[in-house]
């Protein structure tokens, strides 16, 4: 274990401190913090902050302040040396609570602050879809007063078809651009059968940050589920996502921001491994 550690924090590391150039993805490396939340709920807040750090994390997109206020939180964050760029919370807060959430984003000095999944019942279909863009464009306006961008994360059950394309369609061309944003995790556009890169050229000024996830080889696609076997995860590059296409894609629309997210029960040991192939990975 303790040979493990040291390798993952000089990867992350080494990561840490590069910038985005033609042809190699450089920048530095993020992380979605709900995937150390299995390390949360075992060790503690300060456990995993400290995990964090020693990974070399500058960059952390929160899921949660671990029952801490926003300014207790931002002061674990500071003694570590890391900022919380973005931060997800949910949909039926956005839709009940906004001013809170306004405040509380405000609070932790956030760039971006989105939603990860819309509450649904059944298959998402157009009557859920349209509360949706409501509660987004509502959002979005509130958190830009701020000048915080809001932003919904894709998680695949939106692609049920609809005229003209999909739900993802819909969401997209009816939400204020400017005022509502999206984020693309890579795992969830493959997995119900869609293509990152065709997305990102379709609408390349809406796509703002980017979740790093790859799918294991030989899962099927085309499920409009948004869930399937957390093992699923695999290390980037070993699975079905074209890499070099996507982030050429993402580089040339724009995207600064790169979260590694890892759901798998492995994650410690899959770490570095991400970090080896970002650290390689040239298109």
């Amino acid at each position: 274990m303790k040979r493990l550690v040291c390798s993952t924090v000089a990867a992350l590391a080494a990561l840490a401190s590069l910038n985005v150039s033609a042809g190699g993805f450089d920048a530095p490396a993020g992380l979605q913090m709900y995937s150390l939340r299995s390390q949360a709920k075992l060790r503690g807040a300060s456990y995993v902050l400290d995990q964090a750090q020693a990974l070399g994390i500058k960059e952390v997109e929160l899921a949660g302040t671990y029952d801490m206020t926003p300014e207790q939180f931002n002061a674990e964050l500071a003694k570590r040396g890391m900022k919380g760029v973005s931060a997800h919370f949910p949909y039926a807060r956005y839709k009940n609570d906004l001013d809170n959430v306004v405040k509380e984003a405000k609070a932790l000095g956030l760039e971006f602050c989105g939603c990860a999944w819309i509450d649904h019942k059944g298959n998402f279909d157009e009557a859920q879809c349209q509360d949706a863009i409501s509660v987004f464009n509502k959002a979005g306006e509130a958190l830009g007063k701020e000048g915080i961008k809001f932003f919904y994360h894709v998680h695949g059950f939106e692609f049920q078809p609809a005229p003209g394309g999909t739900l993802v369609d819909e969401l997209i061309k009816q939400t204020t651009p400017g005022k509502v944003n999206f984020e693309m995790d890579v795992l969830w556009i493959i997995f119900p059968g869609q293509d990152p890169v065709k997305l990102m050229e379709t609408y390349p000024d809406r796509w703002v940050l980017m979740h790093l996830k790859d799918l294991k080889k030989g899962v099927a696609t085309g499920a409009l589920t948004g869930h399937t076997d957390v093992n699923n995860n695999v290390v980037l590059g070993q699975g079905q996502v074209n890499w070099p296409a996507v982030f050429a894609e993402a580089q040339k629309i724009g995207i600064k921001h790169f979260f590694i997210e890892d759901e798998s029960d492995t994650v410690m040991e899959q770490m570095p491994k991400h970090l080896e192939y970002l650290k390689t990975v040239k298109w």
